[in-house]
């Protein structure tokens, strides 16, 4: 006799979050070292399920305590994952509900007002850096003000402009070798330290200015310009996506597609 399934609407609700949940933590870890982990810590459960079924029973016992403290495996391994899913889940909760306070009250009184970042001078310095075969690293906020990183580097909070960004990163500056933190119209630091993309199929080509740009992008909504002394070209970095040999006014409308994105 075969019984009847039962299915309620929950539960397909519930199989379709599922399924959603597991599509973005596969997004999340697509590209990176921990998606090989996790195929690697599946392959043991299913092998202990395995020989579970045969009655193995020392190796089943050993398999047996290496997944009875996998939650905490899990997350010794997966903490730079878990961090940036936690990252990303805040900023946009957070970008969602400054949103809607600024539909209801004023921006100045709300306190999130930031002024516009000057992209005339902002192309000028990736103009000139180009010509004079300087890299750079420039970071653009956005919602996250990145203030772990921020203290990593040397305060400036001074105006922006391109003679500015230029001598920051002349190869004799002390401040050259980092990168530029730029909130609005303002320098906020230089010689910022950044993590790195721990991305397996990052090209062979691009150094650890571009391995970086793309590491701050992926933990937040921050825009990275990066200017490639050896192969002289621009490219823009956003959600950990890199875009490659831009010109200074395609890098700078680049930046202000992102800025205007949710």
């Amino acid at each position: 006799m075969i019984w009847p399934i039962n299915i309620q609407w929950i539960d397909v609700v519930d199989i379709l979050l599922v399924a959603l949940l597991i599509y973005y933590v596969y997004k999340l870890v697509k590209g990176t070292a921990a998606l090989n982990i996790f195929f690697g810590i599946l392959t043991i459960y299913i092998l202990y399920l395995l020989v579970d079924a045969l009655q193995m029973k020392l190796l089943s016992k050993i398999l047996g305590q290496f997944i009875g403290v996998g939650v905490l495996a899990l997350v010794v391994v997966f903490q730079q994952e878990i961090r940036r899913f936690l990252l990303l889940v805040g900023t946009s909760w957070l970008s969602s509900r400054f949103k809607f306070l600024n539909r209801l009250v004023p921006t100045k009184l709300v306190g999130t007002y930031v002024e516009g970042t000057n992209t005339k001078e902002l192309e000028l310095a990736l103009n000139d850096l180009l010509k004079s075969q300087t890299g750079a690293l420039i970071i653009i906020l956005k919602n996250s003000e990145l203030k772990y990183y921020l203290r990593s580097g040397v305060p400036m909070d001074a105006k922006l402009s391109s003679q500015l960004i230029q001598n920051i990163f002349f190869k004799n500056s002390p401040l050259h070798d980092g990168a530029v933190i730029i909130q609005g119209n303002t320098i906020k630091a230089a010689r910022c330290i950044l993590p790195l993309s721990e991305k397996t199929d990052f090209p062979d080509n691009l150094g650890l200015r571009h391995r970086a740009a793309v590491g701050v992008t992926e933990l937040s909504d921050a825009i990275a310009i990066v200017i490639s002394e050896q192969f002289q070209q621009i490219s823009v970095c956003y959600k950990g996506q890199i875009e490659n040999n831009l010109e200074p006014a395609e890098a700078v409308k680049k930046m202000n597609e992102y800025l205007k994105k949710n």
